[in-house]
């Protein structure tokens, strides 16, 4: 069973997500204070993190960037209010995987975990390096080495002048589905469909602005990309020849 953290100070939505959460079966587990919830995330397993940005005693931006500091990568969807787009943006760049704005229906939240969780998993299955059988020790490495930056796509990692480049795990998927779909004009809506792995209604600004995070961290300059192209009118593609 998958067990959920909701971390809210308020208790009227954590017992709405409690109780639909529970019914969808999953095993919930809940916090009213930011360092709580801090402290259950990072001492316990969890499968998700539902998180409100504005919390008592440590705020959701804080506890992002501190469980992300503590190598804890349990999936994370902030909870915003509507007005709160600055925070929507710096909760992705510390490595929230997801945000959902303020008044949001059980529903919706349920069929966005599902989403992340399946996709985490799959991430997982895939990994030489989870796995760690003898049947995948000799497995080829997925490295991609282009004129400005280098991707392990089994590693996880990105190098820029021979330093890592900090990418949040959003950012390195869509990073990965361009490199794997190189020439191809690729809509915002297959963007999110293939990384956020179902179709979120209305918005494509989140592909927008992580195409713009990313094109500053790898980018020579963001503002004339040569790698990742924008075609107007249709949406994005990427461009870089590797070695």
């Amino acid at each position: 069973m998958k067990k959920i953290l909701v971390v809210d100070d308020e208790m009227s939505i954590v017992t709405l997500l409690k109780y639909n959460l529970e019914q969808a079966g999953y095993e919930v587990d809940t916090a009213l204070d930011g360092q709580t919830g801090f402290d259950k995330g990072r001492n316990f397993e969890f499968d998700f993190i539902l998180l409100d940005l504005m919390l008592p005693k440590m705020d959701g931006l804080e506890i992002t960037k501190r469980l992300r500091q503590e190598k804890v990568k349990t999936p994370i969807m902030i909870l915003t209010a509507k007005g709160e787009e600055y925070d929507k943006v710096i909760g992705l760049e510390l490595g929230a995987d997801d945000y959902l704005t303020k008044p949001f229906s059980p529903r919706e939240v349920i069929a966005r975990i599902k989403a992340i969780v399946r996709r985490t998993d799959e991430v997982s299955t895939n990994n030489p390096i989870a796995k760690n059988t003898p049947e995948n020790e000799n497995e080829i490495e997925e490295v991609y080495h282009f004129p400005d930056f280098s991707v392990d796509l089994v590693n996880y990692s990105v190098t820029k002048n021979g330093e890592k480049v900090k990418l949040t795990p959003k950012e390195f998927e869509l990073l990965a589905y361009f490199i794997k779909r190189k020439h191809r004009v690729l809509s915002r809506d297959k963007l999110l469909n293939g990384v956020w792995g179902f179709d979120y209604v209305g918005q494509t600004r989140m592909v927008d602005m992580h195409v713009s995070h990313l094109r500053e961290k790898i980018e020579r300059d963001s503002k004339n990309p040569c790698y990742i192209e924008t075609v107007r009118g249709f949406g994005y593609r990427f461009e870089g020849e590797s070695d």
